[in-house]
């Protein structure tokens, strides 16, 4: 075998686990980014929740936080009446992945926050 010939063997055995590795990458940035918005509309949604009583109004917070991402959200606070106690939201989203060949797969990510009632 010629060494010409052994470069092109080694590269369709590499490129292709190469481009499978960057696209992995990709999914795994794309989902990092997903749950850092998902924090983010958590925490200012316990805000809300710990300072107004109506959990709609933590909901609502939590959502427009999430931008984009709310039609795919779910977001259930609990906010007990007790000053004190722990108010809690909880973000879902059901979100595909980003690669065309795999959009019909999708992966549930949940991330919560608490925080003390204040009134």
């Amino acid at each position: 075998m010629s060494e010409r010939g052994s470069l092109t063997v080694e590269a369709a055995l590499v490129l292709p686990v190469v481009a499978l590795a960057l696209l992995a990458m990709v999914e795994i940035f794309s989902l990092v980014g997903t749950r850092m918005e998902m924090v983010a509309a958590a925490r200012e949604g316990v805000r809300v929740a710990a300072t107004v009583p109506d959990p709609a109004a933590a909901v609502a917070t939590a959502r427009r936080v999430l931008g984009d991402l709310a039609p795919l959200a779910k977001v259930v606070v609990r906010r007990p009446d007790v000053v004190g106690r722990l108010a809690e939201v909880e973000v879902t989203v059901r979100r595909p992945l980003v690669t065309p060949l795999l959009r019909t797969m999708k992966v549930e990510l949940t991330t919560r926050a608490v925080m003390r009632v204040e009134n």
